[in-house]
C-alpha cells in the first residue's frame, strides 16, 4: 500500500537539509533524470503509463502470496507492455496489517528481476528510508541501476507501520527528520565524488572515501512515495517526482495542481517533475461498475478504469501503479483484460536507449 501520511514537522530546510555538506567534495556532472531509461520509460509530459505493484498474484483475504511462477509473471507483464514493476518494503509480518507485500526484500528482489527482464522499469513504493542505513542503500541502488542498465526508479517513503520502528530501536516520532537526514547522505554519496558531510544520525565523510559504483546515468532517480512527513515544497525541491495514493476522480485535478504549482514556483514552467498515483485495484467483472473507494485503493470495471485514467492524464498524472492483489479473479485474467482493453489507451513508449 502506498503511504499517504501528512506532514507533521513544518520546520524543514531545503535542498540538503539536516546534513552539513560544506567542504571540497566534487559534485559529479549529472544528467537530467529524463535521460535515465527507467525514468523516461514511465514518466513523460502529457502521457500516462501503467505499472504493477508486486506481487503479480491475487490473494484476497490472505496475508502472503505463494510467489509461485512469479518470474514468468514478471516477464509476461513486460511482454504485454506494462511500464514498471514496483516493490514494497515490508520487512516483518504484522497480523494487525495482514499484508507482507511480495515477501522478498525489494532491493535484492529487484536485482533478481533485473537479470530476468530487459526493458521494464523496476521501482520501489517505497523503501522506508528512516529505517534504512543510507550508505548501504546508496551502494545497493547504484549497483541495481548499473546491473539493470539504468532501469531503477527509487521510491522513498517514511513508512506507515508504527510497529516496525521498535524492532529497529527507532523513535517513530523522528521519522520525518530521519528521512531528510538519510536522503541527504544518500544523495551526497551517489552524486558527489569523494563526498564530505556531517550527519546527525548517519555518520560523516571527510572526502577521503568514495562510493563505487556510481550510477550509470549520473544519479539514481528518486521519487517521494506519500508525503513522508515533509512539506510539498521540500519534496518538490529535493526529489525527482511524487507518487501518492489514488484519489477519487473529482480529486485528481486538485492533487496534480498542488504538486505542479509547487514545481513551477521553484523551477519555472519548463521544469518537469512528474506526479503519479497508485493503490489497490479490485477489478470488477462488470466493465461498467462505477468507481468505488476501498481501503488503500479502489474498485472499478475496465471501462470505468479507462475513464478514470483518461481524467488522470488530463489532470497531468504521468503514471499509475496498480496492485490488483485484492481482486478475486486469477491474476493471469487480470493481465489479459488490462492488456487487451486498457493498455492500448495508455501505451508505454520505448526509451531513447531502446530506440537507439
Amino acid at each position: 500500500m502506498i503511504a499517504s501520511t501528512e506532514n507533521k514537522d513544518p520546520s524543514l530546510s531545503t535542498e540538503l537539509g539536516g546534513v552539513d555538506t560544506r567542504g571540497s567534495s566534487v559534485h559529479l556532472p549529472t544528467s537530467s533524470p529524463e535521460r535515465h531509461p527507467g525514468f523516461q520509460r514511465i514518466f513523460r509530459p502529457g502521457d500516462l503509463t501503467i505499472g504493477l505493484i508486486m506481487p503479480l498474484e491475487t490473494h484476497p483475504g490472505r496475508p502472503a502470496p505463494t510467489m509461485d511462477h512469479h518470474l514468468e509473471a514478471a516477464r509476461r507483464a513486460e511482454d504485454l507492455g506494462f511500464g514498471a514493476l514496483w516493490m514494497r518494503d515490508v520487512p516483518f509480518y504484522d497480523p494487525a496489517y495482514g499484508d507482507v507485500a511480495q515477501i522478498f526484500e525489494p532491493m535484492v528482489y529487484m536485482a533478481f528481476l533485473a537479470a530476468a527482464t530487459q526493458r521494464i522499469t523496476l521501482g520501489t513504493t517505497g523503501i522506508v528510508l528512516p529505517t534504512r542505513e543510507p550508505m548501504y542503500l546508496a551502494k545497493q541502488a547504484t549497483t541495481v541501476d548499473r546491473l539493470s542498465g539504468g532501469r531503477l526508479v527509487l521510491g522513498l517513503s517514511s513508512g506507515d507501520r508504527q510497529s516496525d520502528y521498535p524492532m529497529f530501536g527507532i523513535d517513530y516520532a523522528t521519522r520525518g527528520q530521519r528521512y531528510r537526514d538519510a536522503w541527504s547522505v544518500f544523495r551526497a554519496l551517489v552524486e558527489d565524488k569523494f563526498p564530505r558531510f556531517q550527519s546527525e544520525m548517519f555518520g560523516c565523510a571527510d572526502g577521503t572515501l568514495d562510493l563505487v559504483p556510481k550510477a550509470t546515468f549520473g544519479r539514481v532517480p528518486a521519487i517521494a512515495v506519500g508525503r513522508a512527513q515533509q512539506t510539498v515544497e521540500w519534496l518538490a525541491s529535493n526529489l525527482d517526482g511524487y507518487l501518492g495514493s489514488a484519489p477519487k476522480p473529482e480529486g485528481l485535478d486538485a492533487m496534480a495542481d498542488e504538486w505542479d504549482s509547487q514545481v513551477r514556483d521553484l523551477y519555472g514552467p519548463q521544469r518537469y517533475k512528474p506526479i503519479g498515483i497508485g493503490g489497490f485495484l479490485d477489478l470488477s467483472s462488470d466493465p461498467h461498475m462505477p468507481f468505488q473507494r476501498i481501503p488503500g485503493g479502489f474498485r472499478a470495471g475496465r471501462s470505468t478504469l479507462i475513464n478514470y485514467l483518461e481524467r488522470a492524464r488530463a489532470a497531468g498524472v504521468s503514471h499509475i501503479a496498480l496492485n490488483p492483489k485484492v481482486s478475486r479473479q486469477p491474476y493471469s485474467e487480470i493481465l489479459d483484460e488490462l492488456a487487451e482493453y486498457v493498455l492500448p489507451h495508455f501505451p508505454t513508449q520505448a526509451s531513447a536507449s531502446e530506440r537507439a
